[in-house]
């Protein structure tokens, strides 16, 4: 739009030439997004919550063979999911309204497979209706997953389903008040329950699902919800669920080659550049292993660092956040996964407490028809409706902010305007330090939100050169912070040699440990490498942020006779080259027995020398979906690995919803050798998992 310049007082033509030299916007570049589209990626964060009828089975995917009588929360509550979200800086929820097992979150007239046949509320209850309400409360904005796919439904994998499907769909749609996302899921078809059938049903899930008739219901009742799917049409799949975008990560794709269950799903991380359709990125991931709440991943909840990590790889990267809540059998968000998201938005909050660019001058190689409109300081008035841009054939340029004096940064936002296409191939950001530029980084894609992390630096100037962009440069926002160290507590591990590791978060937090006993400070060794302990010994660590002399709590570990010379001597069956990994002191691997046709699955091991015993430890497997998890065991000592004696024998209580280190205690024994026999175990494999085995040494 031509912007005219009022001049009452010069004559009517001159006024008119001048308006009419106003340079126009530049020209769109590719693909564009709706207004649907603008509107989801301003929210940016926002919750997923996976609570249905595998919350009560503690299951990941459900059979569709459940009945409605297990749903039964005691204590659920929407309204504390609404203001943990919230209170977390989400924007939004998106409730699994029904998954694959097929059971409804809502009282349809679809099928007698939902609330309105459970206990819940004596069947009076309407979850969806409640989640919505709370959102509305505390405003936010609410989305609905429906799952295509039904594992309950006798009709599965004929024309009839798929009018239940989309009348399942019409009721969520008309129901409940405005949505902003409608989410369907990539896993369609395969074994189900299917009304009693137990059978394998296979559909084209390009086609059964009539998806242009699926897509003109959710345009028809809820215009402005974008629709995701693997391919969306409105928003895709990010094609990894471990939480994270490439650093290339284009809003655009050639949307007509993708389909649910696209063998080439690796290329969602990154997008097309010479895509034909918008189709932005939603990085999904879990607080937790599994999507729905198990027990025994209560003490497996993303750390501060991971949710901080997956922050900045996920909105960093051109893409929005969706972070699901497993709600527990309560119907609550856990205490610990509440704590974590608070910790998670203290951190970004500090991260991005000070704005800096907006005390620099701004200057620019190339200002499009050199009109104030698109000047330098465009990209820092706070204005998202602004932008600098360069002339027509100018594909790149140098954006340049000066200090008033030296000012420490490592933190770089960047926006594109992205109305007019995602545009820029490459750039880099240099700083003047000492009279000097020196490069931070150098990177490919922005879009609609590019922030980068580099170490501090004392800056007199921030230099960014767009060096390639498919048209026009047209820069939005630049924002500069400098963020705190993340500090958090040491996590300590140790290898088969006996030497102990201890790690922060942040390289430039340091840590102090004591290996006698006393309490760590500032005037304890400082951790600078691996540290030898080759005898039982207690570690105790704190780390401390030298900026702002914040220290954490005290983190203390006791570590037994190290496993250097530890040896297998036999196993019942399995892999025994693997066998290593129930002893290299790592919880995270892992090494079972075979299937065991009879008898009792064990494991023998020499300990290399003979040691008074009090006692053993057990870590049961920690991957997302165990088998083999010893419930009731023997353990057995020898001296010369002929002779055995009973050590100890029992029960690991409620160890599958509870897989943390379990310590057994018994009268101490001479022994060299050591026997574990698991008399029963978790699963159908009839086999044994170690992700590791200790010994405790007498009066440790």
């Amino acid at each position: 739009m031509t912007r005219r310049i009022a001049l009452p007082f010069l004559p009517a033509a001159l006024a008119l030439v001048l308006s009419c030299s106003s340079p126009e916007p530049p020209a769109a570049v590719g693909p564009l997004p709706s207004q649907r589209q603008l509107a989801w990626h301003d929210l940016q964060y926002y919750a997923f919550v996976h609570f249905n009828m595998n919350t009560f089975t503690n299951r990941e995917w459900g059979t569709g063979g459940e009945t409605p009588a297990q749903f039964n929360p005691t204590q659920l509550d929407a309204r504390q999911w609404a203001r943990v979200a919230r209170d977390a800086g989400m924007k939004g929820i998106i409730l699994t309204a029904k998954h694959h097992d097929g059971f409804c979150l809502w009282p349809t007239q679809t099928t007698t497979h939902s609330v309105k046949h459970s206990p819940w509320r004596n069947g009076q209850g309407d979850l969806v209706a409640e989640v919505a309400e709370a959102c509305r409360e505390y405003g936010l904005k609410f989305g609905i997953y429906l799952s295509p796919w039904d594992r309950n439904n006798a009709a599965y994998g004929s024309p009839e389903y798929v009018k239940i499907f989309h009348e399942q769909l019409r009721e969520l749609l008309t129901g409940y008040g405005p949505l902003f996302e409608v989410w369907f899921d990539g896993a369609n078809g395969g074994s189900g329950y299917y009304g009693g059938a137990n059978e394998t049903r296979k559909i084209d899930n390009r086609t059964y699902y009539q998806w242009d008739t699926t897509t003109a219901l959710v345009r028809r009742y809820q215009p402005d919800a974008v629709i995701f799917s693997d391919g969306g049409p409105d928003i895709r799949w990010v094609g990894t669920e471990e939480g994270w975008a490439g650093e290339t990560n284009w809003s655009i794709m050639r949307r007509d080659e993708i389909y649910p269950g696209w063998e080439r799903y690796e290329e969602l991380r990154y997008g097309h550049e010479d895509g034909t359709h918008w189709l932005p990125a939603e990085v999904n991931t879990s607080i937790r292993p599994g999507w729905y709440y198990h027990p025994g991943e209560d003490h497996q909840v993303k750390s501060l660092a991971r949710l901080v990590r997956t922050y900045y790889e996920s909105i960093g990267r051109n893409g929005n956040f969706l972070l699901n809540l497993p709600v527990d059998q309560r119907g609550l968000v856990h205490e610990t996964d509440a704590a974590h998201l608070l910790a998670l938005k203290k951190q970004i909050d500090q991260d991005f407490a000070r704005e800096l660019a907006r005390n620099t001058r701004a200057s620019a190689s190339n200002v499009r028809g050199r009109a104030a409109r698109f000047s330098a300081d465009k990209a820092i008035d706070g204005d998202p409706d602004t932008y600098w841009a360069t002339d027509d054939g100018r594909h790149a340029g140098t954006l340049t902010l000066t200090f008033l004096e030296p000012t420490e940064v490592n933190r770089l936002v960047l926006q594109e305007y992205i109305p007019l296409g995602q545009r820029v191939r490459k750039f880099t950001v240099e700083a003047q330090a000492d009279g000097r530029w020196v490069t931070l980084d150098t990177q490919t894609t922005i879009g609609y939100k590019r922030i980068l992390r580099f170490d501090p630096v004392k800056a007199s100037a921030v230099r960014l050169n767009i060096l390639d962009a498919k048209g026009p440069v047209a820069l939005s926002n630049l924002e500069l912070y400098r963020a705190p160290n993340l500090l958090t507590e040491p996590v300590m591990a140790r290898d088969r040699e006996g030497r102990v590791s201890l790690s922060v978060a942040d390289p430039r937090v340091a840590i102090f440990y004591t290996l006698d006993g006393s309490m760590p400070g500032a005037n304890s060794q400082a951790y600078d490498g691996p540290i030898p302990v080759e005898v039982p010994t207690a570690v105790r660590a704190i780390a401390l942020d030298p900026e702002s002399g914040q220290q954490t709590a005290v983190v203390g570990r006791h570590f037994d006779i190290p496993k250097k010379g530890w040896l297998l001597v036999s196993a019942s069956s399995g892999d025994v080259s693997k066998a290593g990994n129930l002893m290299d002191e790592d919880p995270e691997t892992l090494w079972a027995t075979g299937p065991e046709a009879g008898g009792t699955p064990e494991v023998t091991l020499d300990l290399g020398a003979a040691y008074r015993l009090s006692g053993f430890t057990y870590w049961p497997s920690q991957e997302r979906y165990p088998t083999g998890i010893i419930t009731s065991y023997e353990f057995l000592t020898s001296p010369d690995g002929r002779t055995w004696s009973l050590a100890a024998t029992g029960e690991f209580g409620n160890i599958a919803n509870n897989r943390i280190e379990q310590v057994v205690r018994f009268e101490p024994v001479q022994a060299r050798y050591i026997r574990m026999k698991a008399l029963k175990a978790e699963g159908e494999e009839k086999n044994a998992s170690f992700a590791e085995l200790g010994v405790i040494t007498e009066g440790n």
